[in-house]
């Protein structure tokens, strides 16, 4: 049951305002970057949530991995961002992955400020050449 888990709080992002907004747009980007990073992406689903005021409000997207999960939640009148890449380490070490796609994600927000943080799971020794937290 050994696995990496990542967060990234993403703050005053500077990405187009349809990453922070537009479901589709973000689930169809996600897949594409999880297939890139080398893991498979088997379900996903997002949820819009109703406007603020008449501007556009946040989404949260979900996709279900073989080797676990992604979630992204957005909050656009703050020009924020959360991020979620777990990775079970069943069977391989899927880390590099994580961190690949966690990469990719970071650079599609462009955020101002991000904190960081990397938990492992299960055994709580991690793979050789890996740190146990970090913040950026």
């Amino acid at each position: 049951m050994q696995g990496l888990h990542l967060t990234a709080d993403l703050h005053h992002c500077q990405c187009d305002e349809r990453w922070l907004t537009d479901a589709d747009a973000l689930l169809n980007w996600c897949e594409r970057s999880i297939a890139a990073a080398g893991l498979q992406c088997v379900a996903r689903l997002a949820h819009r949530f109703a406007s603020v005021e008449g501007r556009p409000a946040g989404v949260t997207a979900s996709l279900l991995l073989a080797e676990s999960h992604v979630c992204v939640h957005t909050w656009p009148e703050l020009r924020s961002a959360t991020l979620d890449v777990y990775v079970c380490n069943f069977g391989a070490d899927h880390s590099p992955r994580a961190h690949a796609l966690l990469e990719s994600l970071l650079a599609l927000f462009a955020p101002s400020r991000t904190e960081r943080h990397e938990v492992w799971r299960g055994d709580l020794t991690p793979p050789a050449g890996h740190g146990k937290d970090q913040a950026a």
